[in-house]
């Protein structure tokens, strides 16, 4: 597994949810551009092999995701990082199991807390629904 090396913030764009996944039981986590907005990040040393596999799980061969670089502004300075986009539409609410996950990765990962409360207070389905 690649480690953690850094985090930060994607200035420009903002968290959201699109599309459904069965899977997820909702809405499926992306970014969209919003001048007003910025997204927490983590950042990843990736091997390539690592990189191969995160390719083939975010669903890249079959268009569910674009890869896109974007800068990340970090405490040690700007960072060129890859970011997956959902290829569906905006909208759409996701499940609670996965809200939290985002939730508690943001909060792992060092996010603010109002940051991570935003997450858990976002709009989602209820387990079953």
């Amino acid at each position: 597994m690649s480690p953690a090396v850094s985090s930060g913030w994607v200035d420009g764009w903002r968290l959201t949810f699109g599309g459904e996944s069965v899977g997820w039981e909702g809405a499926l986590a992306t970014v969209v551009e919003d001048p007003f907005s910025r997204v927490f990040v983590m950042l990843y040393e990736m091997t390539h092999e690592d990189e191969h596999n995160l390719d083939e799980w975010e669903g890249g061969d079959l268009g569910l995701y674009n890869k896109i670089r974007l800068r990340v502004q970090t405490l040690d300075g700007d960072s060129l990082a890859w970011l997956y986009v959902l290829n569906d539409y905006e909208g759409g609410l996701p499940g609670a199991h996965y809200l939290e996950v985002i939730a508690e990765a943001a909060e792992a990962a060092g996010a603010p807390d109002d940051y991570v409360a935003w997450i858990r207070n976002h709009e989602c389905k209820a387990l079953g629904d």
